[in-house]
């Protein structure tokens, strides 16, 4: 008869056990919309690898008005974030996109230089964004594009600033790839305004530093994805509807 082979004896006081599954992390809720405001947060989620749910908060219904959104974002503003795992471990919800920004960049160390001169060329970048391109850009849309008067005082008045603001930053791209130096959350603050530079009266072959800046932003697949997140609602928006411009453009306080 075949000898029935032996199993080997474990020592005392060892057990085979099997490796702990890997402790996914929750998703971060996204606020947003597609505007160059949303797109900035939704690519550094994306080039940090932080999974996110998308919560679309449809500005033309005056879904930002709503009590819950409120106790997220008290400024009726997307984008806003809820990160169920904050400081602590305790979740936290922040608006604003700039202070998004670098709190995102905190929690990841990605984008956002812990040395403290480094930190303050971003921060110089985000601000500038934050305080002149946004909003310059969004008034020369707004007059350009949406105002039902044509208003040559204000057309000139923010396609200057806008030019104006063009010429900084191609000044600043001189001798450097990205604004700070390396690529970071100034970059990504940036760009979806940018992307619109025609909306706002430019022509980007002027500044041919900010078109390779650009060019190289859009070529990130982060970017590129962060760029693209479809909302089906935002396609169906009619900006010639009263009662969505009455929402977008008429608003006071409550």
């Amino acid at each position: 008869m075949a000898r029935q082979p032996t199993k080997k004896k474990r020592p005392l006081g060892k057990t085979k056990s099997k490796a702990a599954p890997p402790i996914k992390a929750r998703p971060i809720d996204l606020y947003y919309w597609p505007t160059p405001n949303g797109w900035k947060i939704s690519i550094m989620l994306e080039e940090c690898g932080l999974p996110y749910k998308v919560r679309p908060v449809n500005l033309s219904k005056g879904e930002q008005f709503e009590p819950a959104f409120l106790k997220i974002s008290p400024n009726n503003r997307m984008p806003a974030i809820v990160d169920p795992e904050g400081p602590g471990g305790k979740p936290i919800s922040i608006f604003e996109a700039g202070a998004i920004l670098q709190y995102l960049g905190r929690k990841t160390g990605k984008f956002y230089p812990k040395d403290e001169r480094a930190r303050a060329e971003v921060e110089q970048w985000l601000f500038w964004q934050a305080g002149g391109l946004g909003p310059m850009a969004g008034q020369a849309h707004h007059f350009r594009r949406y105002a039902p008067e044509k208003l040559r005082y204000a057309i000139d008045r923010y396609t200057d600033e806008c030019n104006r603001l063009y010429g900084v930053m191609d000044t600043r791209l001189k001798d450097r790839d990205f604004l700070a130096g390396d690529y970071s959350i100034a970059d990504m603050a940036c760009v979806g305004w940018a992307k619109y530079w025609e909306r706002q009266g430019q022509d980007i072959n002027e500044f041919p530093r900010v078109k390779r800046w650009l060019d190289r932003m859009k070529a990130r697949p982060a970017v590129d994805r962060g760029l693209h997140i479809r909302v089906e609602e935002a396609s169906k928006v009619d900006m010639h509807d009263p009662n969505v411009r009455a929402v977008l453009f008429g608003q006071r306080a409550r």
